[in-house]
């Protein structure tokens, strides 16, 4: 804050005299008691006794926020030293979060850990394959596992897909998003899988090993029809004139 009196005139005035003071953002003359400028200590009263508005309270913070990047995006923005100081990760946007979150969860929904121990078990299985998990960069929405090689996907699907857990609307939103997925991997020449977790209540490996072997199978079985078409493809071969 500005004051515009002197030290001599805070100390003779009585604790609910208004003193004047200088708004460090629009330079405006405005009165504060002496009461509030004593016990401004805090952040929010110090901001409030600098400033002659809530207007210009919000400038002074704008121009107090720092450049920080998106954790999940690497996109740019501004936070509040509060904003810093509350959070620990940086996120432009609670999309952005949500996406960071799922991809990084180490507890949680009850399919989380089906899909951790499937996608432990898979690489090991087929070491000569490479596995995309949780990622992106097929469809631009994240699929639960993912064969470039193959153009194969699988989603594991909950309950959270089928039942109104946390309400109709947030379903109608995973219902939505699961077409959505499902259009753009055929647009793409994506075979996608659909692997039905609902009766999933909690994880044990020999219950995993069921739905780990519906996956086994649809992967050996897209190997075997590549190999069949390498093959007729090799005794036919064809004739350019």
């Amino acid at each position: 804050m500005k004051p515009l009196y002197t030290q001599i005139e805070f100390d003779a005035a009585k604790s609910r005299e208004k003193m004047p003071l200088e708004c460090e953002v629009c330079g405006t003359r405005f009165l504060r008691s002496k009461n509030e400028i004593q016990t401004g200590l805090s952040d929010a009263s110090r901001n409030r006794n600098s400033c002659c508005s809530m207007k210009c309270v919000a400038h002074s913070k704008r121009d107090l926020s720092k450049d920080v990047v998106c954790l999940q995006c690497d996109k740019p923005f501004k936070k509040t030293p509060s904003q810093i100081k509350y959070t620990k990760h940086n996120f432009c946007c609670s999309s952005c979060a949500a996406k960071y979150c799922n991809a990084h969860k180490t507890k949680g929904t009850r399919c989380s850990k089906l899909e951790k121990w499937i996608q432990e078990q898979l690489p090991v299985l087929f070491p000569m394959i490479e596995f995309h998990f949780n990622k992106r960069d097929a469809i631009k929405a994240e699929l639960d596992i993912f064969i470039p090689s193959l153009k194969l996907a699988f989603e594991l699907n909950g309950i959270f897909h089928y039942e109104p857990i946390y309400g109709p609307e947030k379903l109608g939103r995973i219902q939505n998003n699961d077409e959505r997925k499902m259009i753009a991997c055929s647009e793409l020449g994506i075979e996608l899988c659909v692997v039905d977790t609902y009766f999933v209540s909690y994880f044990k490996p020999a219950k995993a090993q069921r739905y780990l072997d519906i996956i086994v199978n649809i992967i050996n079985s897209k190997l075997s029809r590549i190999s069949q078409l390498s093959l007729l493809s090799s005794q036919n071969p064809v004739e350019v004139p």
